[in-house]
């Protein structure tokens, strides 16, 4: 294992709980990682949004905004909690690639990795465990970046659910998943602006 990757590795080990705490620096990671502008979409959080990695051996990984993780790390599925005051629900949770193929040339993006709706909260325990009562419209995809690429932004965001997400045709099961854009297919659903959120950094394994 070359150095950097060691180096990788450890450090994700060493910060298997850290996890976001404060939504004016989930903000900023966002504003300084460009993802705003990127999705189309404001994004001043009103609650943190957890996503938690299981591992088959060890702690899971709940992101902190803009960690890198090495792809292994990734398979999932994942898990989504909310800490914060957000209603009832149902919400809607997506994820998607802003840098596909690369950061460099994004003719593909945004990648959708993860589409589902109907979420509701599980218990009243805080964090607060999100369950879909339906099937996702696209199950969880695991981070691919290409060889050679550098890390791309994988973004995950929560969404109050409108009443015409349900009734939408514009994604299914078999809809392609390139080419997607969470920005335009929030705006013609009428789901609004994110209201939690977080993301993380993928690259490719190591050659």
């Amino acid at each position: 294992m070359r150095l950097s990757s060691l180096a990788l590795v450890l450090s994700v080990l060493g910060g298997a709980l850290a996890q976001d705490t404060s939504l004016v620096e989930v903000k900023r990671a966002f504003d300084d990682a460009l993802i705003p502008g990127n999705i189309s979409l404001s994004f001043d959080p009103k609650a943190l949004l957890e996503v938690t990695f299981p591992q088959p051996a060890g702690r899971p990984i709940i992101l902190k905004a803009g960690v890198q993780l090495p792809r292994n790390a990734t398979a999932g599925p994942p898990t989504f909690s909310v800490v914060g005051s957000v209603g009832r629900g149902p919400f809607v949770v997506a994820a998607v690639d802003l840098d596909a193929p690369t950061p460099q040339i994004r003719t593909s993006a945004q990648i959708r990795h993860f589409l589902g709706g109907n979420f509701v909260f599980e218990s009243i325990r805080t964090p607060l465990l999100l369950t879909n009562t339906t099937p996702a419209l696209s199950e969880f995809r695991q981070p691919t970046p290409p060889a050679g690429s550098d890390p791309h932004r994988y973004v995950f965001l929560l969404f109050e659910q409108s009443r015409a997400f349900n009734t939408q045709t514009l994604v299914n099961s078999t809809t392609s998943i390139a080419m997607f854009s969470i920005g335009n297919f929030a705006k013609a659903v009428g789901l609004g602006q994110p209201i939690g959120g977080t993301f993380m950094l993928v690259g490719p394994p190591p050659a």
